[in-house]
């Protein structure tokens, strides 16, 4: 009798332990049972910041969810080959982002070659974030259509950075006075351009569309620009009389806004998301002095920066 006893209070003591970790929302104390850790590790994991959590309602909880997507993306596969990627930041050229590498200490090098040779560096392991603004022009959107055909499986997320403005920079003043890309196409004036595969590219492909135009009926200077910095120097030292690019790299050249809500996000594997050079980002994009920062290049809204776009 008492060995029966002691077996239902055994069973009903992991029924209710199962029943707790099943639900939605775990404790503290039940997130520690459910990794098979001390309480004192799971506070210490909080503080360093490296366990999903939420103090929503004023004490400590932790999605389930969000903890089985934490865990998985912990996981060691001996022997299959599989090595961590460099710390490297691939993709598209953005001026803030790349200042905030730097003084976030994130300890990730800048390799900026394009939004969608970031995505693929990111998919061949060349990289652990990769920064795109890739339009969609059937849907509209920005970013998913090339993340999703990029970054095949169910290992990488999409994390949005802000929405930027981008417009024609023209010579200081716009001694040209001109009105817009189809005017300054028309009028033969010389275009200062970036790489194929930059997104900027792509946008100016569906700007030039929208007015009847390819990239065949324009002047071109000979070097497509390598970022949006060096764009802006063609026109500045008169190489170029405009060309596309973010209002945050005029400066004090005319700059006529074309596009205002252009999606720059962030793509990784949901393993790296979790790993101090990306946290280590994200924390110093909260800060003041990033906001500081934004405010004085211009062109930037950070309203739904770190908000999950796509979870592959």
């Amino acid at each position: 009798m008492q060995d029966t006893q002691v077996g239902l209070v055994t069973n009903a003591a992991e029924s209710a332990a199962a029943s707790a970790t099943s639900s939605p929302l775990m404790t503290t104390g039940e997130v520690a049972e459910y990794l098979r850790v001390k309480e004192r590790t799971i506070y210490d994991m909080v503080a360093r910041q490296t366990i999903p959590f939420s103090r929503a309602t004023g004490k400590l909880l932790f999605p389930r969810r969000l903890v089985d997507a934490w865990l998985e993306a912990q996981t060691e596969l001996p022997g299959t080959g599989i090595a961590p990627a460099p710390p490297i930041y691939a993709g598209s050229n953005d001026p803030l982002l790349e200042w905030a590498l730097r003084q976030s200490g994130s300890g990730l090098a800048v390799l900026a070659r394009g939004s969608s040779q970031g995505l693929e560096d990111l998919a061949a392991g060349r990289a652990v974030l990769a920064g795109c603004h890739l339009l969609d022009p059937a849907t509209g959107e920005w970013n998913l259509a090339a993340a999703r055909s990029h970054l095949p499986g169910t290992s990488h997320v999409l994390i949005h950075w802000a929405r930027r403005t981008q417009g024609l920079i023209t010579a200081a003043g716009n001694p040209l006075e001109i009105s817009g890309v189809k005017d300054a196409a028309q009028r033969g004036l010389r275009f200062a351009t970036r790489a194929g595969g930059a997104g900027s590219t792509r946008l100016f492909e569906v700007l030039l569309a929208r007015d009847g135009l390819t990239m065949g009926d324009l002047t071109t200077v000979d070097r497509p620009a390598e970022t949006h910095a060096d764009l802006a120097t063609l026109i500045e030292t008169g190489e170029a009389d405009c060309g596309l690019g973010l209002q945050s790299v005029a400066g004090h050249l005319g700059f006529i806004p074309l596009v205002t809500d252009e999606s720059f996000d962030l793509a990784m594997t949901r393993r790296d998301y979790f790993e101090p050079p990306i946290q280590t980002l994200l924390a110093f994009a909260r800060s003041d002095s990033f906001d500081r920062r934004a405010a004085h290049l211009g062109g930037y809204d950070l309203t739904d920066l770190g908000k999950v776009l796509w979870n592959g």
